[in-house]
């Protein structure tokens, strides 16, 4: 009767410290580790033996630690796996996502990085910084390739550019990669991520497709706060339904860049620039959009909040990004008044 006790306490503490094991594992491949390779290539020679990569990604410092990676490979994962191939591992990185780089397999690729709300313009230029072609191409030859909307002829019938069909997101190409091959893969991307559904849902709202897509570049460069950005689209919509113009200042923005003289500064004579994109001069939507979009944009143009604001202005007491909404103009100067008085201060004028 003792031993059988004595057997079962020791199945009990077995049990007790496979299942503390277990945990330590999964917290540490979790964990993020900062390293200071991210901008250079790991290679693992063809032929490597799990243990082999695992201690080399160890000591690069990839890794935190190789015994929970090895623990979790011989126990839970398929060693068989991984991969050779030439690596670029962003940092911080857990060791669940080194595990699944290594599972793809990577041949030497450049990342290339398109924050929400860049502008054609802009993507130009970092796929020229990023991917120079030989013979070489200026980021004019690459707004050229932008204004091929045969990708989109479906989406947009009367699109005369690439401008918001063109998916924020990191990518990773080969080196030699042509600009065209960045642009499809781009627009790829963001057909991939409108939805069927958000086809009739922008009908039942009175738009096409297109125009959300404009909207959503407007909220897309007005709030990066995506809470907000449902109350940003009903300013937009209140403001349409009643013949108000929009007044959105990223559109003389957007202006500046097209006729190449943007400085970062808008000045009292682009407010005044006559151009169907001046939303203070013209009134409803710009022709199209003038940013690329998120889905988070998108979502927001499709699903606006049910409310009778008509103006915004940067919330100058929280200071990180969001805004106060106002329905009446009165508030609104008030609001507006306090932006400024904190602007000058924060700029020393």
């Amino acid at each position: 009767m003792k031993i059988t006790k004595i057997l079962f306490v020791v199945f009990l503490l077995l049990i007790i410290a496979v299942i503390g094991s277990s945990f330590w594992i999964y917290n540490s491949l979790r964990k993020p580790h900062q390293h200071d390779k991210a901008n250079q290539y790991i290679i693992i020679p063809k032929g490597s033996t799990p243990n082999e990569i695992i201690d080399k990604l160890a000591a690069e410092g990839i890794l935190a630690s190789e015994m929970p990676t090895l623990i979790y490979l011989r126990t839970f994962g398929n060693a068989a796996n991984l991969k050779a191939g030439e690596y670029q591992f962003d940092s911080p990185v857990t060791a669940l996502q080194v595990l699944k780089e290594l599972e793809k397999g990577e041949e030497r690729t450049t990342k290339l990085t398109i924050p929400e709300g860049y502008t054609r313009f802009d993507i130009a230029k970092r796929i020229i910084e990023k991917f120079p072609q030989n013979p070489p191409m200026d980021d004019k030859a690459v707004l050229y390739l932008m204004d091929d909307v045969s990708l989109i002829k479906d989406f947009d019938p009367t699109a005369k550019n690439l401008e918001g069909f063109m998916y924020p997101s990191t990518y990773s190409f080969p080196k030699e990669t042509k600009p065209q091959e960045i642009i499809k893969r781009m627009v790829e991307q963001f057909l991939k991520t409108w939805k069927p559904e958000w086809t009739q849902r922008a009908r039942d709202l009175g738009r096409t497709p297109a125009e959300i897509v404009t909207m959503a570049s407007l909220i897309e460069t007005e709030s990066g706060v995506e809470e907000e950005r449902p109350v940003v689209a009903s300013v937009i919509y209140n403001r349409l339904s009643k013949n108000i113009p929009l007044g959105i200042d990223q559109t003389v923005v957007y202006i500046a860049k097209m006729q190449n003289r943007w400085d970062g500064v808008i000045n009292k004579s682009d407010l005044e620039v006559d151009s169907p994109y001046n939303t203070r001069r013209y009134g409803g939507l710009p022709p199209g959009p003038i940013s690329s979009v998120s889905e988070s944009a998108l979502k927001a143009a499709l699903n606006p909040a049910q409310t009778d604001y008509l103006y915004y202005v940067k919330n100058v007491e929280k200071n990180d990004g969001s805004h106060n909404f106002y329905s009446s103009a009165k508030d609104f100067e008030v609001g507006k008044a306090a932006y400024q008085k904190w602007y000058e201060e924060q700029n020393g004028k």
